[in-house]
């Protein structure tokens, strides 16, 4: 299919796996085999030497995964993608493949926790230096990236503050310094931001997330805008690291990627209309949104996404024990980890994901220990509302 003239609501649909799909079934079947059989050793020879488009092993090319990656690489942007068992297989991967012992990795200072500990602790057992720096502050990137700087890695919309980091800025910033720049485009999903038409070079998702949308899978999606980085990246990293995403996974994302459009669209509608609640409500200090005209990142939002997401944070006008109780109290928001699912959901990032940082560099990156962050589903506003409604008034 040409995919020069089509939207994305289309693409997300038809992208991928054309002229590959048997029987002519109207859902690409689920491969779900190990192995693939070889008609002669001579058909085996061609097809480990990338002779032809068959395959021979799902931990290396599935035909299922492979229209996952196709279309994920069509919606991005990219040249090709590379499907992975979790978002963070994708993210260590990506990051494992671009450096090496005496490289350093500058990241911003806020990071889903997970991400954070990888290239706070982990990667310098490896001998790669890590930083992290305020990447909204693009006045100062150029000092921070050195000569043994090989990737600058963010977020954005940043995991849990919302803050907005300018790609395009700091893209140009990297370039010139000859660094690789990663983003994760979890939070705001190819419908609403594609970092790589503003000079990212790989991004990554957990796709679990919206990509899937129905918290019914783990797994994750790299996107490269070179093909033979991507290729290194699948049989180099992905491929020997073992980090091989499940063909039924693959088929439900396919699934989750028809609607994707419709739910970012409501989940942005809810969002926007909790926000607003929360940033007239007495007992809440602060609320960190992209979409509200109060946002330090909202213009560069603006120019960067075409919708804010789904993704709300608050501080509490009260006390860290106070937060807690409110977050105790909710019963539509349902307490759990994840996000961007159907469900709304809430969670304590200094007493859940991010408890890994402490107290001193939370309040370093500009949150307070009693921010409660909201996945905004696809409820009823009024409904969602009138949770927060309720839970907010245990405070008194």
């Amino acid at each position: 299919m040409n995919t020069r003239d089509k939207h994305f609501e289309t693409l997300s649909i038809h992208a991928g796996g054309e002229d590959r799909n048997p029987k002519n079934a109207l859902n690409y079947p689920i491969f779900m085999t190990s192995a693939f059989e070889f008609d002669s050793l001579e058909h085996a020879d061609a097809t480990f030497g990338f002779e032809t488009q068959d395959y021979v092993y799902t931990r290396g090319n599935n035909p299922t995964l492979k229209v996952l990656e196709e279309r994920m690489a069509v919606l991005e942007g990219g040249a090709a993608s590379v499907a992975f068992a979790s978002g963070m297989a994708a993210i260590s991967s990506v990051l494992m493949s671009l450096l090496k012992p005496g490289d350093e990795v500058v990241a911003h200072r806020m990071l889903y926790g997970s991400a954070w500990d990888f290239i706070k602790n982990i990667l310098p057992q490896y001998g790669v230096g890590s930083r992290l720096v305020d990447l909204t502050n693009i006045a100062d990137l150029a000092d921070q990236i050195t000569a043994r700087t090989k990737v600058v890695y963010f977020e954005t919309p940043v995991n849990p503050s919302l803050e907005i980091i300018d790609i395009a800025a700091v893209c140009d910033i990297a370039r010139a310094k000859g660094a690789k720049v990663v983003v994760d485009n979890t939070f705001a999903t190819p419908f609403f931001q594609r970092p790589m038409e503003l000079g990212a070079d790989v991004v990554v998702h957990s796709a679990t997330k919206y990509i899937s949308g129905h918290g019914d899978v783990i797994a994750g999606i790299a996107v490269a805008k070179d093909e033979d980085y991507a290729s290194e990246l699948k049989f180099g990293c992905m491929c020997e690291f073992g980090g091989v995403m499940s063909p039924f996974t693959g088929w439900l994302l396919l699934r989750g990627l028809k609607t994707l459009a419709l739910r970012m669209r409501q989940h942005e509608k809810n969002a926007l209309a909790v926000a607003r609640y929360l940033e007239q409500h007495p007992r809440v200090n602060r609320v960190y949104y992209p979409g509200l005209p109060s946002s330090p990142g909202y213009d560069t939002a603006k120019a960067q996404m075409s919708g804010f997401g789904g993704m709300v944070s608050f501080d509490i006008d009260g006390t860290l024990p106070q937060s807690k109780q409110v977050v105790n109290s909710m019963r539509l928001f349902k307490l759990a980890v994840s996000l961007g699912d159907c469900e709304s959901l809430v969670q304590h990032p200094f007493a859940m994901t991010h408890r890994g940082y402490t107290e001193e560099e939370i309040s370093a990156a500009g949150l307070t220990p009693s921010m409660v962050r909201l996945s905004v589903g696809l409820e009823h506003q009024d409904d969602l509302i009138a949770d927060l409604e309720q839970a907010l008034s245990v405070m008194g």
